[in-house]
């Protein structure tokens, strides 16, 4: 006989934060969100730590190479979805690296006498427009002087001539010998007036570049997350197939994190891929694991070597596989089981590693009720794929700007390898996910610092001033859909409706579900399923008892009025189409609000 779980399958939407204690020190500029992102051993630090507990989808509707630097810059992660080429997947983690650092290995590098032709094809590949001469045209040869594009005009210049012609020979060139500080290098930079600083070793071989951008970049951007070589830290998402491949392309394109993609990571083939890095590269690759939702998935991924372990299946906005497949759990249950695990395995064995919570926030304060009830970071699709930084276009639908997101699991993304089962290859045999829009929201830095300050306002209320103090303070409590309602503005008539449109469609929505449940708590409705839920529809599925006993048609008159009058207090803005069926044991109604 199957195992029924006792309880009910929670979602974060269902717990509120009591508030605590809020001392002296509570307050928002004292709120560290740094948080771990890789395992550790008790009384050691991890290797990798974000200083936001937020890092974005694998998912091509969200995660590029612009994600990756945006991201990094304030603090997060972004994982470079998978579902393309190993070529291009690995460029992208390349572009991110390359993007910001500290010293910096060149990779524009040509011999004397090199046709300027071949500079102006070095810099289109590369993006840099400085290139460094050398003897032997590599990254360490004897430095012999460079040049940028404003030495030369393309339009003018014998593009055939050789590159001494226009670079800056070495002695009218500013640099520094090797062993010199970053901060001494970057105060020549800003003395000297210069975009790039050339280091030498003592034999006058070139060594490393320092640029000005990098400085300023830090500078205007002090939370970002930067690895040893002040590089911006970046992730990569890898599936259980053709992992011997791909991951040695992303660890050569310099990947701090990779994860594997998958619906569901409670399987063998992930705990093969684990083998294979671990076997490969020791623990100098940081791999993370999952979907899981119990902690019997947690302990087989914990066991098998993950460095982070993903909790979640079928909660994303665009994840329909709890709908195709019956699979899944509430959010915050799953992630309630696997925290416990987690914090059993770290008393048994003194090794801690973080949770992840992938799916289930729909509003900014379920990233606080998700972090509360022990996750150390969250993973998001919907909240990024709103941004500027996202892959997508920004198309105009009516009078609303939008952005496209798909799942992983649509016939549009075709991500067959993130829901293999060992089957047969490159194929998707039914969908998961859906093709979708969201609202456009506009840079990435504005919202997320918007978002910041919420969780840190709320963790002071907690009486918190860490993650790891909040996991310890944190109350929650369960609540009732009187008491959701309660919480959002009611009784009163909004102004400025049409800014806040969509606002009042969804109370409008929520309104209705929830004085339908009062009818089914009554027993005057069998039941009623939501099909559809957004910001400007929700189409019900109502069936009602057929016997004479149970089935009274006033009530199809009362659900009916009952979404009349929430109509009514909105100005009647939307239509109602209605559809009536009947079968041999229930009446069934069908409203498209």
């Amino acid at each position: 006989m199957a195992k029924i779980v006792e309880g009910i399958s929670r979602t974060f939407n269902e717990f509120l934060l009591l508030p605590n204690l809020t001392t002296e020190e509570c307050i928002p500029n004292n709120v560290s969100l740094k948080t771990p992102l890789v395992k550790f051993k008790k009384g050691e630090e991890p290797k990798y730590s974000a200083n936001i507990p937020m890092v974005s989808a694998i998912m091509q509707s969200v995660s590029g190479e612009e994600m990756g630097i945006a991201l990094a810059r304030e603090g997060g992660v972004a994982f470079i979805y998978g579902a393309q080429s190993i070529e291009s997947q690995a460029n992208m983690v390349r572009h991110v690296k390359k993007h910001k650092a500290g010293f910096v290995v060149s990779d524009s590098n040509v011999k004397s006498e090199t046709p300027l032709r071949d500079v102006i094809e070095l810099t289109k590949k590369t993006g840099h427009s400085t290139v460094m001469i050398t003897e032997d045209g590599t990254e360490n040869g004897k430095f012999l002087g460079l040049v940028t594009d404003k030495d030369y005009r393309i339009s003018r210049d014998d593009l055939n001539a050789p590159i001494d012609n226009y670079m800056t020979p070495k002695e009218k060139v500013i640099w520094a010998e090797e062993g010199i500080t970053l901060v001494e290098a970057n105060d020549i930079i800003w003395e000297k007036k210069k975009e790039c600083l050339p280091i030498l070793t003592k034999e006058g071989n070139l060594k490393y570049l320092v640029f000005r951008k990098d400085y300023e970049e830090r500078k205007n951007n002090p939370n970002s997350l930067l690895d040893e070589n002040k590089r911006y830290i970046v992730g990569a998402g890898i599936n259980t197939r053709d992992y011997k491949e791909r991951i040695p392309a992303l660890v050569e394109a310099g990947v701090d994190l990779v994860c594997m993609d998958s619906s569901d990571g409670y399987s063998v083939w992930q705990k093969n891929t684990i083998d294979y890095v671990r076997k490969t590269y020791g623990d100098s690759v940081k791999i993370g694991a999952g979907n899981v939702v119990d902690r019997e998935g947690f302990r087989y991924l914990a066991e098998a070597g993950a460095d982070f372990i993903k909790v979640g299946v079928g909660g994303g906005s665009i994840c329909i596989t709890r709908e195709t497949k019956g699979i899944g759990r509430g959010q915050a249950s799953a992630l309630i089981d696997v925290v416990a695990a987690r914090d059993e395995y770290f008393k048994e064995t003194g090794i801690y590693i973080p949770v992840c919570s992938d799916g289930g926030i729909v509003h900014d304060h379920h990233i606080t009720i998700a972090l509360a009830l022990g996750a150390d970071f969250v993973m998001m699709g919907r909240y990024f794929a709103r941004f500027d930084e996202s892959p997508t276009r920004v198309l105009k639908i009516g009078n609303n700007y939008v952005k496209e997101y798909w799942g992983e699991g649509s016939n549009r993304a075709r991500n067959w390898q993130r829901y293999d089962m060992g089957g047969e290859k490159n194929k998707l045999s039914f969908e998961e996910g859906v093709d979708s829009y969201i609202p456009y929201a506009g840079p990435l830095k504005d919202n997320l610092n918007v978002t910041v300050t919420k969780i840190k306002s709320t963790m002071c209320n907690c009486g918190a001033i860490t993650i790891k103090e909040l996991h310890e303070k944190a109350r929650l409590t369960l609540v009732s859909n009187v008491s959701i309602a309660e919480g959002s503005a009611h009784d009163v008539m909004l102004k400025e409706v049409d800014k806040n449109y969509n606002m009042v469609v969804i109370r409008r929505n929520i309104t209705i579900i929830r004085r339908i449940n009062i009818l089914i708590r009554r027993r005057f409705v069998n039941t009623f399923y939501i099909s559809n839920f957004n910001n400007r529809h929700i189409t019900m599925i109502i069936t009602f008892h057929n016997s004479t006993s149970n089935f009274n048609p006033r009530i199809i008159s009362k659900i009916l009025s009952i979404i009349a009058l929430t109509q009514k207090a909105n100005n009647n803005r939307l239509g109602i189409r209605t559809n009536n069926h009947v079968t041999s044991q229930n009446k069934l109604i069908i409203l498209q609000i």
